[in-house]
C-alpha cells in the first residue's frame, strides 16, 4: 500500500500549528505501578519514540485560531492507548471543553494496549464520553486519520469527528488486516481498508495530505468559530407579493430543466472558506445531494443542497442522498450554526431500491428535522422543486425562491396524466396548480422571491440569490 510519509507526532505539531503556539497540557507518566517487563517495555518505547506516552495533548493556534490538539505517536507500542494514555487525552478534551476550544485529534494507532488489557479497552469509552460532551457544548471536533488507523482507536474517538479526513494511502479499518489473517486463515480484501475507498463509500470526508492540514482546519474554523462578516453582494429588490407574471409559468419550468444556476454556482460565486462533507459517514454515499460548511457573503451556515446536475435518469436522488441531508441539519443544530437548504431537484427516485430504503420515511424525517430545529433555517428553491424530494428540504423558518423556481406534487406531465390520462396537458395543469414562485408568493407560500434579470448569467443569479440569503440570515 502506498501511503505518504509517515509524520511523528511533534512533527505534526510542528507542521499544523503556527510557529511558537504549542503549550503542552500533559502531565508525567508514572509508571511504577506496572510489572517491571512492563515498565521496561514503556522506557523503551519513549526512548525510540522521543515521547513520554503514545499521545501528546496541548493546545496552540492554527492561522491565529486557538485550538486544544490530540496526537498519536505511533513510535510508542504501535500508537496503543492504555489507561494513562487514555486519561490524558480525556482530561485534554475536558479542558478543551471547559475554555471552549476546537479539538483537532490526529490518530495512528494499532488499538488498545494488549498489555494492559480489558481495563484499557474500557477506557475507549470514556475517551468517547468526553469528546460527546464536547459535543453537547456546542463545539468543534476535527479528526485527520493517519496510517494506520485501527481498532479501538478508530472504533472510538477516530470515527466521532464533525469533519474527518485521512492521509493519502492511509490503513483504516476496525480489525487490522495481519490480525484478521491470523483468525481467519485467508488475507482481508484489498483497497477496503484505505482512506480511499472509505471517502468513496461516504465513511470519511476527504482524503487530505498532512501538508495541507492548516489549509482545510483553516476554512473549517472560518465556518465553525468565525462571527459574520459585513455584506459585500448586492441585494436585489425582492420581487413585491402580488406582482403578475408576463410569461407561461410553463416557460419557468424548461427554463429550469435547461442549464442555470445550480448549488455549486452559489458556492462558486457566493460562498467563501468552503469545506465539503461527503456521505453520511456512516457508509453511505450519494452526490445528488451535496453538504457543505461555508460562508454565504459572510455569513457563517450549513448548507445542505440538491445538486441538479448529478441527478437525472441513470442517478435519481435516493434515500441515502435526503440521510446525507439529515447530516448536514445535525450538524447545524449541534454546532449552533444556520441551516440553508437548496431545493433544485426533478424528484426522488422511483424504484424496488429506493422503497427498501425507506425513501418515503426519510422524507418524512428530514421534513421533520427540518421543522423542528432550533437555529435560524433558511430554503431557497432555486430550480425545480418536484414532488416528495423536493418537499423535504423547505419548511425552513424562511423559504425563499429564485423566480423561475416552482414547487409541484409531481411533474406537470404526471399531474396531467393523472387528471387527463396523457401528458398533453403538462404546461395547462402548471398554471392550473400554481406551482411558479410568483403564484406562491401571492398566496403567502413563501417569505420573498429573488427577481432574475434578462441576461442573467449562472454567476449572477448565484450571487443575488446568496445575498438573499445572507440578508435573510442576518435579519
Amino acid at each position: 500500500m502506498g501511503t505518504s510519509r509517515r509524520w511523528t507526532a511533534r512533527e505534526l505539531v510542528d507542521l499544523v500549528l503556527d510557529d511558537g503556539s504549542y503549550e503542552s497540557w500533559d502531565e508525567p507518566i508514572d509508571i511504577s505501578r506496572h510489572a517491571a517487563d512492563y515498565q521496561d517495555a514503556l522506557r523503551a518505547a519513549a526512548e525510540k519514540a522521543g515521547t513520554d506516552e503514545s499521545v501528546i495533548t496541548g493546545r496552540g493556534t492554527v492561522r491565529g485560531r486557538p485550538v486544544a490538539f490530540v496526537a498519536n505517536e505511533f513510535r510508542f507500542l504501535a500508537g496503543s492507548i492504555g489507561i494513562a494514555a487514555a486519561t490524558r487525552i480525556a482530561a485534554a478534551v475536558r479542558r478543551a471543553t471547559a475554555e471552549r476550544l476546537p479539538v483537532l485529534a490526529t490518530t495512528a494507532s494499532g488499538g488498545t494496549r494488549m498489555q494492559e488489557g480489558t481495563p484499557a479497552f474500557l477506557q475507549m469509552a470514556e475517551i468517547s464520553r468526553a469528546l460527546m460532551e464536547h459535543r453537547a457544548a456546542g463545539l468543534p471536533y476535527l479528526v485527520h486519520l493517519r496510517h494506520p488507523t485501527t481498532g479501538g482507536v478508530y472504533a472510538s474517538w477516530g470515527s466521532l469527528g464533525h469533519v474527518t479526513v485521512a492521509e493519502p494511502g492511509a490503513l483504516v479499518g476496525f480489525l487490522g488486516p495481519k490480525v484478521f489473517e491470523a483468525l481467519n486463515g485467508e488475507p482481508f480484501p484489498e483497497d477496503v481498508q484505505t482512506a480511499e475507498n472509505l471517502a468513496a463509500k461516504g465513511v470519511i470526508d476527504a482524503v487530505v495530505p498532512a501538508e495541507d492540514l492548516p489549509e482545510i482546519v483553516d476554512r473549517a474554523l472560518g465556518v465553525l468559530v468565525d462571527p459574520p462578516t459585513a455584506p459585500a453582494l448586492e441585494r436585489r429588490t425582492p420581487v413585491e407579493p402580488g406582482t403578475a407574471r408576463d410569461h407561461p409559468v410553463w416557460d419557468d419550468v424548461e427554463a429550469t430543466r435547461a442549464r442555470r444556476a445550480g448549488v455549486r454556482d452559489l458556492l462558486r460565486y457566493g460562498a467563501g472558506g468552503t469545506v465539503r462533507l461527503r456521505g453520511t459517514d456512516e457508509g453511505e454515499r450519494d452526490d445528488s445531494v451535496l453538504i457543505a460548511l461555508t460562508r454565504l457573503d459572510g455569513r457563517p451556515c450549513v448548507l445542505v443542497g440538491q445538486d441538479r446536475e448529478r441527478q437525472g435518469d441513470a442517478h435519481p436522488m435516493g434515500a441515502g442522498a435526503l440521510r446525507e441531508a439529515r447530516r448536514g441539519m445535525a450538524l447545524a443544530e449541534e454546532l449552533g450554526l444556520p441551516l440553508v437548504t437548496v431545493v433544485d431537484t426533478p424528484g426522488a427516485e422511483l424504484s424496488r431500491e429506493a422503497e427498501e430504503g425507506a425513501i418515503a420515511g426519510e422524507i418524512a424525517r428530514c421534513i421533520g428535522t427540518l421543522v423542528s430545529m432550533r437555529v435560524p433555517t433558511v430554503s431557497v428553491i432555486l430550480g425545480q422543486g418536484c414532488g416528495g424530494g423536493a418537499l423535504a428540504l423547505v419548511p425552513a423558518r424562511t423559504v425563499l425562491a429564485a423566480e423561475r423556481g416552482w414547487l409541484s406534487p409531481l411533474p406537470p406531465e404526471g399531474a396531467s396524466v393523472i387528471v387527463h390520462g396523457v401528458v398533453d396537458h403538462a404546461a395547462d395543469m402548471a398554471e392550473k396548480q400554481g406551482i411558479g414562485a410568483l403564484d406562491l408568493l401571492a398566496g403567502g407560500r413563501l417569505d420573498g422571491v429573488v427577481p432574475e434579470r434578462d441576461g442573467d448569467s449562472a454567476a449572477d443569479l448565484a450571487r443575488a440569490v446568496a445575498a438573499e440569503i445572507a440578508f435573510r440570515l442576518g435579519a
